[in-house]
């Protein structure tokens, strides 16, 4: 009881300060420490009793709006628990926040950090900086040390985006492990919701809770997760096969971050020794992943692109992108639909001679929240075509092929902001990304540093 109250009177006074919190839920979670407590005293032991944490406002819980992010929702109430939520609660844990997000998760392809309605999401790092998108406030709220854990989103890049920006660890699981009941759909083929928290150990406790069958969700592969134990992760990660190509640092980090991002990979190359070089072919990855997010989105949200509250929006751009995918075509859907089988094959390709793959969270470290987001980091001197393209185009690539991936800190940036570093695997390989980002992190100090309050 005690934790929830602290955690609750956090989340109110710091909250506002980085536009982390969509909604306070101090009577739930009261509520249900008053159960932890219980369950203490009959001697109940299991890793998430009684730890409160936040779930991003997609989510449905019971006792708060579930906004979406987006003022035409802001009264929204769903009167039910999205699964996630519910088989955290049955594991003991203590909802205290839902977090902020950008409005529809980003569907119509935003311009500025303020396209929520929350506000822009602010980096505990420096509050002038983005805490990425579209779990921003997932990100911002971990990273701020609110709450332990979060619960966020990935369609193509908003666990990843957020976790190399705020310095902490997110864990994009394989397309089907974790049921989608009770979360806002943006992409019926491209939708997963994870966790974030500090580090990679704690990202496999959640996962382990909120992994498996779900018989409201058709598209739950019934799979569930549980962690190497200690010998066979060290065996694991001894083995790795990684692959790496040299020049998603070399040709695309930006000045700020390439130093800190070589560096992580020569601490990664101690632990998981066994490199080599494999890179994506040549595919429109970032058009692709679009193209179906925006074909399905505009779908899911036609009735309000084609209602009165649509000019309710904050983002100009959102809106634009949201009515102009209306119109597109079915063959272009279709064909980007096809195109994804090629990129699985990529995939199995490199797979035949590694276990994961390396690269970037992000090539830059956290943009300010006044920039557009329309290609930051990019300068008309060195534009993006004349650049070997490595594996830069992963976190597109890995969505498109429901690949799981786990993010995780290597250091800081010269602007003193953190990046970080991420894995890609095979389906279903969560344990082996968990015990590697786990074995780096043992390794080294990364994911303990914390902004000043």
């Amino acid at each position: 009881m005690e934790l929830a109250e602290e955690t609750c009177d956090g989340l109110a006074r710091v909250g506002p300060r980085y536009n982390a919190v969509a909604t306070v839920m101090r009577e739930r979670a009261l509520a249900e420490a008053k159960r932890a407590d219980a369950a203490l005293r009959r001697r109940v032991r299991r890793p998430l009793l009684g730890i409160p944490y936040g779930a991003k406002d997609l989510l449905a819980a019971k006792g708060a709006p579930t906004t979406w992010g987006a003022p035409p929702y802001r009264d929204q109430v769903i009167d039910m628990d999205a699964t996630a939520i519910a088989k955290l609660k049955r594991a003991g844990a203590v909802l205290a926040a839902k977090l902020a997000m950008v409005e529809l998760a980003g569907g119509g392809g935003y311009r500025y950090p303020s396209a929520s309605l929350q506000g822009p999401g602010r980096n505990p790092w420096n509050v002038e900086r983005w805490s990425g998108g579209s779990s921003s406030g997932s990100g911002a709220a971990v990273a701020g040390g609110l709450v332990a854990y979060a619960l966020g989103s990935e369609t193509s890049g908003s666990i990843g985006t957020p976790s190399a920006y705020c310095g902490v660890t997110g864990l994009r699981p394989t397309y089907g492990l974790v049921s989608r009941h009770g979360a806002m759909a943006l992409s019926w083929t491209l939708d997963k919701i994870g966790p974030m928290a500090r580090n990679a150990d704690d990202c496999g406790v959640v996962l382990e809770a909120i992994a498996g069958p779900d018989t409201a969700d058709a598209t739950a592969s019934g799979r569930r997760f549980r962690p190497l134990d200690t010998r066979a992760a060290a065996a694991a990660v001894k083995r790795a096969r990684v692959a790496f190509a040299e020049e998603d640092i070399e040709d695309h980090a930006s000045a700020e971050a390439k130093g800190a991002l070589e560096r992580g990979v020569a601490e990664f190359r101690k632990v998981a020794p066994k490199f080599a070089r494999a890179a994506l072919p040549a595919l429109p990855f970032g058009p692709l992943v679009s193209t179906v997010y925006a074909a399905e989105g505009s779908t899911i949200f036609a009735e309000l692109i084609e209602g009165e509250r649509f000019e309710e929006l904050v983002d100009t751009r959102q809106k634009a992108g949201l009515r102009v995918s209306l119109d597109i075509r079915a063959r272009d859907y279709l064909q980007a639909m096809r195109l994804r089988n090629a990129v699985s094959a990529a995939f199995a390709e490199i797979f035949k001679v590694a276990d994961v793959i390396m690269s970037v969270g992000r090539t830059i470290t956290a943009t300010p929240i006044t920039q557009a987001l329309d290609q930051p980091g990019l300068t008309a001197s060195n534009p993006q075509q004349t650049k070997r393209p490595g594996n830069t185009g992963l976190i597109a690539a890995g969505n498109l092929a429901g690949l799981p991936a786990i993010f995780f800190p290597c250091g800081f940036g010269t602007d003193a902001m953190p990046v970080g570093l991420q894995l890609v695997g095979p389906p279903f390989s969560e344990p082996l990304l968990v015990a590697l980002a786990s074995a780096y992190q043992r390794a080294t100090d990364h994911h303990t540093k914390r902004p000043k309050p």
